[in-house]
């Protein structure tokens, strides 16, 4: 009878919110090694996934949506655009991008995670692929110097942020299947080195340092999460460190980007490498503590290169202050705290594939959004990131909300497996 009373109390703790009975409902946690302790597990609404994560995505979507309008608005008057554009020209743009990326993030969400394991070699087959085609003369578009785009009618996609995924789902995939050689350097990581070498060669051709950077931090970041001995993860960080300074160092263009971050303001810098970092910085401190408000920018009137993409936050700091910025930082850290947490709870439960993918997700959305923030705040050089979710551009967005969806569903199978439901 004390049985049946429990299972009585556990289905009326999962509808009506009521704290589980200590020891009935908990979540198990892996502590070290195979040893495990039990947590309270939180109540799990009927809705089926982290409502509060949707939420946060959703503000950051629409506010981004907010602040592309606001510092596309004066495009039309641009002298390098000869009134081409209209007002709304990159506002309805980005409106298509969020209706494809809605679209196919409900799509996304439906795939098991199961498939997305089975699926992740063949889509990073497909990806090296779409890498060497963007890189082929009348396939690859040019801007700027740079090779990155494939032109698809209503937007231009660019296929160094589909490898960012792909690389996450692959490197996730090889360290479930190496997990029982994970000690032995040349057997586990090697192989998953050469594969990031090939994806950074690419990237470099295009080039596209910036996301190179990005995916070598989540496949680091994948083995570090999956087990690789901590001396082996420590030496793979000193090889890229150096090799990334061996970089710069035969690069003239990357070595004045480094000088012009260390002194902007420079005869020599202000109006060359140093301009988009100089005007940035004038445009947050125009802003103070609570903004010119929303439209008042002066910046965004042709002074500040690609406000509307990279440089997005240097406008909402000019027009919503440090409040505004402070603001974005903390929706930022806290979802990237949530989504590890996701990660966290899969791997509790023995489904390491899951938690690794959530988890590199996390460190995705998390280090570029950091190296973004960095980067309009003058803390580190200038990079050609975008901000998650928030800055002009159709791949990305797309990218994101796709690796979102995946997120939601394994919060979705997470749930359903605490409750004894089938994935």
């Amino acid at each position: 009878m004390s049985s049946i009373a429990q299972r009585w109390d556990s289905i009326k703790s999962l509808f009506l919110g009521t704290t589980p009975q200590e020891g009935l409902d908990a979540l198990p946690v892996r502590v070290h090694g195979n040893e495990f302790s039990r947590t309270p597990a939180m109540p799990v609404s009927i809705k089926g996934f982290d409502q509060p994560l949707l939420w946060a995505i959703f503000t950051l979507l629409v506010f981004g949506l907010i602040m592309v309008y606001s510092a596309s608005i004066a495009m039309q008057d641009n002298p390098r655009f000869n009134g081409n554009y209209s007002q709304t020209h990159y506002l309805i743009r980005h409106v298509i991008s969020l209706s494809i990326a809605f679209m196919v993030g409900l799509l996304a969400f439906q795939v098991s995670i199961d498939n997305w394991e089975k699926a992740a070699p063949w889509f990073f087959i497909s990806s090296l692929v779409l890498l060497i085609l963007v890189l082929i003369p009348f396939i690859g578009k040019g801007v700027n110097g740079a090779r990155r785009w494939i032109s698809l009618g209503v937007m231009n996609f660019q296929p160094s942020e589909l490898v960012k995924l792909t690389v996450l789902l692959y490197a996730a995939n090889y360290m479930v299947r190496k997990m029982e050689v994970k000690e032995k350097f040349f057997t586990s990581v090697m192989p998953m080195g050469a594969a990031v070498a090939v994806v950074g060669s690419l990237l470099l051709a295009e080039p596209d340092m910036g996301a190179f950077m990005v995916i070598v931090v989540i496949a680091m970041g994948i083995l570090f999460l999956g087990g690789v001995n901590a001396r082996m993860f420590f030496l793979i960080a000193l090889v890229l460190i150096f090799a990334f300074s061996m970089m710069i160092y035969f690069s003239e263009w990357r070595r004045e980007r480094i000088f012009a971050y260390l002194d902007p303001w420079s005869e020599k810098h202000a109006l060359g490498k140093g301009y988009q970092l100089s005007h940035s910085l004038i445009a947050i401190g125009r802003g103070e503590i609570f903004g010119v408000g929303l439209g008042g920018s002066v910046e965004k009137l042709h002074w500040l290169p690609e406000a509307h993409t990279d440089f997005l936050l240097a406008v909402i700091g000019e027009e919503f202050g440090f409040v505004g910025v402070c603001g974005v930082i903390a929706l930022f850290m806290w979802i990237t705290r949530r989504i590890m947490y996701i990660g966290r709870q899969a791997i509790a439960m023995d489904r390491v594939f899951a938690g690794l993918v959530a988890q590199g997700v996390g460190i995705w959305i998390g280090f570029q959004s950091f190296i973004n923030m960095g980067v309009n705040l003058g803390a580190l050089p200038t990079k050609g990131l975008t901000l998650p979710f928030m800055s002009y551009g159709g791949s990305a967005i797309l990218l994101n909300v796709i690796a979102i969806a995946i997120v939601l569903r394994v919060d979705y199978e997470n749930r359903l497996m605490m409750h004894g439901g089938r994935r």
